[in-house]
């Protein structure tokens, strides 16, 4: 065999990543089966990302997370070129071909050497911004996390693509515990904040590693491929989107390291990471999946909208009542967890806490913009968003870190429902139909904690004793839960939901036997 007709077969086993007809056969099985393995990964990523930052946060002061997280509000930014938005292309897309997805390969991979050398080259800026001289040396070895992470997001997509989600999140969840691994053992050895910046780099390098042995596409030559103008717009939306979603999320850290000190900054952020690491099991794993079936599901509104509600449904139905359980027992869970050096971060938590079921229900909005094609939708909803939850900060942020805290928990409540109106108008989905999915679970859900939390005011009063926090958070989280279930049967007078969730959940098992021996 010669060497162009090795060419040739090797673009023609490429074309095979990207036929979409395949998944189309039986896609409510795949989805389920989808939904069900990187739920489980999600859930091993979260255990494994809690379990790392207890340890770590034993070994390493407030102080060296809020030196890391100084520089990591700007890397994260340039590490996610091309995975937020190349990744959704890749997804979304159903005629694509080979040469289009090469052509991404190299913007990409080119975009993110080039931003990397600028991260090095602004180490000295933003070590001046804040007035931490150690942020330099920092940033340099930071910046080696956006080249790694441009190299594999084709390849992950592509995965993604095919629904083959037990190889994509699987690589993931290794490079995980893999990275946090090395973060410990650095930690255990005096290494400091470096043991948190060794993790970042590892965590980027392991995953491109996993996603060219997991996927066999190979990119060709760098060429420019037809048909890359809506493309490129797609994804410079969507990155657009994420990037302003970034600033968003991230301003409210950069306020207070730069007003406040490294160690309200690494309060905040242990309290943050904490409140959103629940929410993210649900709404994060099930993003792809759900892009990947509603995006088949477009062109029949209505088809569309019930499986958007019914999702949204299994979303509130879970959410809802980690709203209230975090609320009555976030305190004493971050004081059992992280120790009496992190008193302020279980304040923090405490104020974060409400807003859980809130924020899972609202980040569902991307759902719908992306898999109905309107990056650029979502891409003005995030400039509103932006400068609305930018004013509760700055409002908040004399308040110290709980009012910036409480600046946040505003804004998601003053953006859910128009932000998932404004995403559904395509489809004729109408706030009406989002309340009745939704209210039931939220009415159940307060009940439940406001009786628990007069339960342990009376009863289990607060102390500062390892054992009295243990107790809270044990007696709280059953009489929550158990209370939760008898006021949803009492509002919904019968157990439909439950029983709803109990059946979703056996389909997910059984999807979850059939991802693995996909």
């Amino acid at each position: 065999m010669n060497r162009s007709e090795t060419d040739e077969t090797r673009v023609s086993d490429n074309e095979r990543h990207f036929s979409t007809t395949r998944v189309k056969e039986d896609l409510r099985r795949k989805t389920v089966a989808g939904a069900a393995v990187t739920l489980t990964a999600q859930i091993g990523a979260d255990i494994s990302q809690l379990i790392g930052s207890i340890i770590l946060a034993r070994f390493l002061k407030p102080d060296d997370f809020g030196l890391v997280l100084m520089v990591a509000a700007f890397s994260v930014l340039l590490m996610n070129f091309g995975v937020n938005g190349f990744t959704e292309v890749i997804i979304q897309k159903d005629d694509l071909r080979h040469g289009q997805v090469n052509t991404l390969f190299w913007i990409n991979l080119a975009c993110s050497g080039l931003l990397a050398l600028v991260f090095m080259a602004l180490g000295p800026v933003i070590a001046g911004f804040y007035g931490e001289p150690e942020l330099i040396p920092i940033a340099v070895a930071m910046a080696l996390s956006i080249l790694f992470a441009g190299l594999s997001t084709q390849h992950i997509a592509i995965l993604k693509r095919n629904m083959k989600f037990h190889a994509a999140v699987g690589s993931e969840l290794a490079a995980l515990i893999l990275s946090y691994a090395l973060a410990i053992g650095l930690a255990l050895n005096g290494f400091g904040y470096w043991a948190l910046v060794a993790r970042q780099v590892l965590f980027t390098f392991l995953l491109s590693l996993g996603g060219w042995i997991l996927c066999s596409w190979r990119p060709g030559l760098p060429a420019w491929a037809g048909g890359m103008g809506s493309l490129l717009k797609y994804a410079v939306s969507t990155y657009g989107t994420f990037a302003m979603t970034y600033f968003q999320r991230n301003l409210d850290k950069v306020l207070i390291g730069r007003f406040l000190g490294t160690q309200s900054l690494g309060s905040y952020d242990r309290a943050y990471t904490l409140f959103a690491l629940p929410a993210s099991q649900l709404t994060v794993p099930l993003t792809n999946v759900s892009l990947a079936a509603l995006s088949r599901l477009r062109q029949d509104p209505q088809r569309y909208r019930h499986a958007y509600l019914k999702a949204l449904s299994l979303v509130a139905f879970l959410g809802m009542p980690l709203s209230a359980l975090l609320t009555v027992i976030g305190y004493d869970l971050i004081l059992l967890l992280l120790g009496p050096n992190w008193e302020q971060a279980g304040l923090i938590f405490t104020v974060f806490a409400p807003s859980a079921g809130v924020f899972m229900i609202y980040s569902t909005h991307g759902w719908l913009h992306l898999s109905l094609g309107r990056a650029d939708n979502w891409l003005r909803w995030s400039i509103v968003a932006f400068v609305v939850t930018a004013g509760f900060f700055i409002a908040g942020l004399p308040y110290g870190a709980p009012g910036v805290a409480l600046g946040r928990v505003v804004a998601i409540h003053v953006l859910a429902l128009p932000g998932i109106w404004y995403a559904g108008k395509p489809i004729g989905l109408r706030v009406v139909s989002v309340l009745h999915a939704t209210w039931r679970c939220y009415a159940s859900s307060f009940m439940a904690g406001l009786s628990t939390w007069v339960f342990l005011k009376n009863i289990i009063p607060p102390a500062p004793s390892f054992e009295v926090y243990a107790l809270r958070v044990f007696a709280g989280s059953s009489i929550c839960v158990l209370l939760y279930l008898v006021f949803t049967v009492v509002i919904n007078q019968g157990t439909k939901p439950i029983a709803d969730f109990f059946g979703i959940l056996r389909e997910s098992i059984g999807g979850l036997r059939q991802g693995s021996r996909a």
